[in-house]
Formats: C-alpha cells, sequence, structure tokens
C-alpha cells in the first residue's frame, strides 16, 4: 500500500500546516506551479517527490521536473500534467496524452480549482487539486490524500486550509 498527496499550484509557498499533511505520506505528487526549487527541496525532505513543471516555473525548476510525468504506482497507470482541462474539456496535448497513455489517474493543476472526477469516456479517475499555495484567487488552500493498494485507491481525503 502507498499512501500518496497530491498538491499543486504552490507558487513558492510552502506554508507549515501543508508540511504536517504530507508528513507519512509514502510519495507526494506535484502537479506544477512549484514556484522554486528549494520548495522541491523541502518536499524532499518528507517523501519521495512526483512532479511537473507549470506555466510560471523558471528554468531551474524546469531542469528539475518534466512536464509529463508517467509513471505506475501498485499496479495503476498515473499521468501528471499541469495544464489538462477536465473531463469533457481537456486541451489537445492532454487529450493526445490520454488517448496513447490511458492512464488510469490522471493529475493535473493550473485552475485552481479542486475537482476529482471518475472519467467514464476515457476510464480514468482526474484529479486536480486545487492550489495549495497563496497566489490566486482562491479562498481556501487544498490537497487530496489516499491509498492505493493492488489497483484499488481507498480512503479519499480533501483537506482545506483557510488563507
Amino acid at each position: 500500500m502507498k499512501k500518496i498527496c497530491v498538491l499543486s499550484d504552490t507558487h513558492s509557498f510552502f506554508d507549515e500546516r501543508i508540511k504536517g499533511h504530507l508528513t507519512g505520506c509514502d510519495e507526494i505528487w506535484h502537479a506544477g506551479d512549484i514556484g522554486n526549487e528549494s520548495l522541491l527541496d523541502e518536499m524532499e525532505k518528507i517523501a519521495p517527490v512526483r512532479a511537473v513543471f507549470g506555466n510560471i516555473d523558471n528554468h531551474k525548476v524546469r531542469i528539475m521536473v518534466p512536464e509529463v510525468q508517467q509513471f505506475k504506482v501498485e499496479g495503476m497507470k498515473v499521468v501528471i500534467i499541469h495544464i489538462a482541462g477536465y473531463p469533457g474539456k481537456y486541451n489537445a496535448k492532454s487529450l493526445n496524452l490520454i488517448r496513447e497513455l490511458k492512464p488510469d489517474i490522471l493529475v493535473c493543476g493550473h485552475s485552481h480549482i479542486l475537482k476529482i472526477i471518475y472519467d467514464k469516456q476515457h476510464q480514468h479517475l482526474h484529479i486536480n487539486p486545487g492550489a495549495a499555495g497563496k497566489s490566486g484567487f482562491h479562498q481556501i488552500s487544498t490537497l487530496v490524500r489516499f491509498n492505493i493498494e493492488n489497483k484499488k485507491i481507498s480512503n479519499m481525503e480533501v483537506v482545506e486550509m483557510k488563507r
């Protein structure tokens, strides 16, 4: 079993409360707009990080992480990309990735809007954890935690933190 924490759009802000929610996770998935390389280093001190760069990330972050991550965890195929859209409204690049890679889980960020939707057409769980930073229009910072074991997701939890 793997305990996963998913976050996005930190924009260089790493709230101490977030660290507490990451503690105990086996992996941290960050869906872009990290902000700076020191934030990646801080997360790596807590758990292994799988991250992608976002549209605000500088060249240093872009050297450290790719634009797209694809990997397997507990038998589930995962794809992470910063800007994807959402079921029925994917951008062309993400739609091509979905068709080619056929993920079980698609993780994205960018919108600062928390969405967890099962995409029936493409048969994957779409996760946008919202925004964990303080930049943007959102009033509540969010992240998502869950377990994966033997191709099954359990204990899905949304963490909300007032800014």
